[in-house]
């Protein structure tokens, strides 16, 4: 494989570590809240801040969660006006800090690069082992992207999608005019990636039933990660199968698992005579799609995105939302997303992210596509702290910064946009969403001066996600024990307070020792501050101790 070599890539290949974890401030006023709720970090999120850094924040709490990425970062024309704003510890690198990229910028290439290299790392680890990541660009960087993204992501190149930007239209005579761009696919584990089509083959229709002819398509009972009833209660449910009988969503093993659709959407189906039953030895059933030549279309999706994805249409979405107003360049329409997200085949309670959020397409598209298949997938948008000029419309209209449009936006769909002629969006799609900023890192010498510290449960995902490398689940945590969550070998804890005077005298002793119980097979790791017993004890009583805040380290 080709190595793609840039200025600077030695001091950012490993950035992606040295960037602090950073707590968040949650704003309950910028928030779309339920009645009687507070911002919480499992809701939708709309997150302010440089995205590096929000990325690395995300980290301890949805590690390996996100179903499906979006992101659409600077093409690098050198008419963007994006500045480089990393702080690497390379004298180079701290010489680009706060200046444009220009077209006369004979390292903006190399400074492009050294943008996306941590960030592409990060949302790397973010991204479930069934996930996959779409990245919009055009002919500038699509090399450079590609090469990259091999390094990053290994084997898990899945195609090049063709996006017409623009139709018709008059330009240059002595050129050819670019009416395209690309959004380049990889997925963080081929294998695991359930990929519906992505041909410009048709499917062929083999079968026939009173209705007509057809094809069995992808099963219905969820499979992969995410599939156990566990995963998506609400999934679980029974249809009426073959005589009558209960068919519920059992796995390939045995075990309870979750269907794709909703209840709505799977008892329609099976009213309409659109699923296939097929039965298992053990008497259980797999539950098939019927697809069928409906007006030419099938569900084998194409790499060519013609018509329904220009930049014109996500124009006119924003104009609608915003009474007319033409307030953002080039935003994506939300069709583009949908399809996406069923190439990807999000799910219920599944969860796609946007970190170069733009005008909030990606959430929009969310709040849709949840409504039009009867489920909830989650959104996570990052907003960099952009300020918008006032040579654009947006400025003369009332916002100042980017954040401001896209969580204006979100919120107007919600709600209800009366201006549209989509029924759904009318009523409003519904849902909620909670907005928080940065605030401060999380890093060993504010621990130690004792100032700045953070909350219990911004520490526990911090030390439980860097023992452990998974994201941190803060309903499983039980502060009066201690106790943060837990892996298939460890049981982690953590003896702390934000509180100077507390941390002087708390410990892992041997009353904190007897509240653990008798040892079971995983290891118990305790996080404290000193440990008042002996290593016989620990190992006796399967305890390993980690030291805070000298001793956080990834086990």
């Amino acid at each position: 494989m080709a190595e793609l070599n840039f200025k600077g890539k030695a001091f950012v290949q490993n950035h992606h570590f040295t960037v602090p974890v950073h707590e968040f401030v949650a704003d309950a006023k910028k928030s779309k809240l339920k009645k009687g709720e507070k911002p919480r970090l499992d809701d939708n999120l709309i997150i302010h801040g440089d995205n590096l850094k929000a990325l690395k924040a995300l980290l301890p709490i949805y590690a390996g969660r996100i179903k499906c990425i979006y992101i659409d970062p600077p093409y690098n024309t050198g008419k963007e006006h994006w500045v480089y704003n990393d702080n690497v510890n390379s004298p180079m690198m701290r010489a680009w800090l706060g200046k444009e990229v220009g077209m006369d910028d004979l390292s903006r290439h190399d400074k492009w690069l050294c943008m996306m290299m941590p960030r592409l790392k990060l949302l790397q680890e973010l991204l479930r082992e069934d996930g996959v990541i779409f990245v919009s660009i055009n002919d500038v960087e699509v090399s450079n992207l590609k090469l990259l993204m091999d390094e990053i992501f290994s084997d898990g190149f899945i195609t090049c999608l063709v996006r017409q930007t623009i139709k018709g239209g008059t330009g240059p005579s002595d050129s050819i005019r670019v009416t395209h761009d690309y959004i380049l696919a990889y997925a963080k584990d081929k294998d695991q990636v359930d990929i519906s089509g992505l041909t410009a083959e048709a499917i062929e229709l083999d079968q026939e039933d009173e209705k007509g002819k057809y094809a069995r398509g992808r099963e219905l009972n969820k499979w992969g990660a995410g599939s156990r009833r566990e995963d998506s209660p609400s999934m679980w449910f029974p249809i009426p199968g073959p005589g009558g009988k209960k068919v519920f969503p059992i796995r390939n093993d045995g075990s309870e698992g979750r269907w794709r659709w909703g209840k709505r959407r799977m008892l329609g189906a099976v009213a309409a005579g659109d699923v296939i039953f097929e039965k298992r030895k053990d008497g259980t059933y797999i539950v098939y799609e019927k697809v069928r030549d409906n007006g030419g279309r099938t569900k084998s999706y194409q790499s060519l995105l013609l018509d329904r994805y220009t930049s014109a249409i996500g124009t006119e979405e924003l104009k609608t939302i915003f009474d007319g107003k033409s307030l953002f360049d080039y935003p994506k329409p939300t069709s583009l997303m949908d399809v996406l997200f069923r190439i990807s085949n999000v799910s219920d309670s599944d969860i796609v992210l946007d970190s170069f959020a733009g005008s909030g397409s990606t959430a929009h598209a969310a709040l849709s596509y949840s409504r039009s298949e009867d489920m909830n997938a989650k959104f996570i948008l990052v907003q960099i702290p952009e300020v918008i000029r006032n040579d654009k419309p947006a400025y003369k209209y009332g916002f100042r910064k980017v954040i401001e449009l896209t969580a204006e936006r979100v919120k107007r769909v919600i709600d209800g946009v009366s201006a549209t002629k989509d029924e759904e969006l009318k009523k409003g799609l519904g849902g909620s969403f909670s907005y928080f900023e940065l605030g401060d890192a999380i890093d060993k010498e504010t621990l130690l001066k004792g100032k700045k510290l953070p909350s219990y449960e911004a520490m526990a995902a911090y030390v439980f996600h860097t023992a452990t490398n998974a994201g941190f689940d803060a309903k499983k945590m039980i502060q009066k024990k201690g106790f943060i969550g837990s892996t298939d070998d460890l049981e982690v804890y953590l003896i702390y307070k934000p509180d100077a005077e507390f941390l002087k005298e708390a410990a892992l002793d041997a009353d904190f020792l007897k509240s653990l119980g008798k040892p079971g097979k995983k290891v118990r790791l305790v996080f404290a501050p000193v440990k008042y017993i002996d290593n016989d004890a620990l190992e006796n009583h399967k305890v390993e101790f980690a030291q805070l805040p000298q001793e956080i380290y990834r086990r």
